[in-house]
């Protein structure tokens, strides 16, 4: 099957990259706008992009007048935000708050989140997520009824538990992150994984 995505709706668009491109890490963005009003929200169009300078990118997607919902909003009026990473215990909380809830609302608040202060910004980190990003916003570009965050990454924050400082290594499975997948509410644990290492072409050119 083809798509000429020139002749495909955006609503298919979206129905067809979001169930292919899978499994997808979960950015759950904390922000505070000026006034100082919190906002918790996930976004799975979300990657690291680098390391020097540290940097990742989210998709924010606006609403469909064309308006920022409030984290986007909050991102772009005070240049802060923290990713904190989802672990399966957060799940049920992650998901209360994309509920479209009226502008305004404090979805930490709703979700009774305990949360922790920042170091360098404004908006607090997730007291439970085993890693939280404090970030600053790099550069954002409006691309069609996606806004595109780059952030930089200024502290990074991961629970004492999954952090060996003698290998200098993150206990990535033990943090037991959900991932998004297809559908309207499926998600993926991180759990059935197989590892392959790669190719060294020195170790090729031996075998001839």
């Amino acid at each position: 099957m083809h798509f000429d995505f020139s002749q495909v709706s955006a609503t298919d668009r979206y129905r067809l990259m979001a169930s292919a491109i899978t499994p997808r890490p979960i950015a759950w963005v904390t922000s505070q706008s000026a006034t100082g009003v919190r906002n918790a929200a996930p976004y799975s169009f979300f990657n690291m992009m680098g390391a020097d300078p540290p940097i990742l990118v989210i998709g924010m997607m606006r609403r469909a007048d064309g308006t920022h919902k409030d984290s986007a909003a909050n991102v772009l009026e005070t240049g802060e935000f923290v990713v904190n990473l989802v672990c399966e215990a957060d799940a049920p909380a992650m998901n209360l708050t994309c509920i479209d809830a009226p502008p305004g609302v404090d979805e930490i608040a709703l979700a009774d989140l305990a949360t922790t202060p920042s170091l360098a910004i404004a908006p607090p980190r997730i007291a439970t997520a085993p890693v939280a990003m404090e970030c600053r916003v790099y550069q954002a570009e409006d691309i069609g009824a996606t806004t595109l965050v780059i952030g930089q990454v200024l502290h990074f924050h991961v629970q004492d538990e999954f952090y060996n400082p003698a290998s200098r290594r993150i206990d990535t499975p033990a943090m037991h992150l959900v991932g998004r997948v297809h559908g309207s509410g499926f998600y993926a644990r991180a759990t059935d994984l197989f590892e392959l290492h790669r190719p060294l072409w020195a170790d090729r050119a031996g075998e001839k």
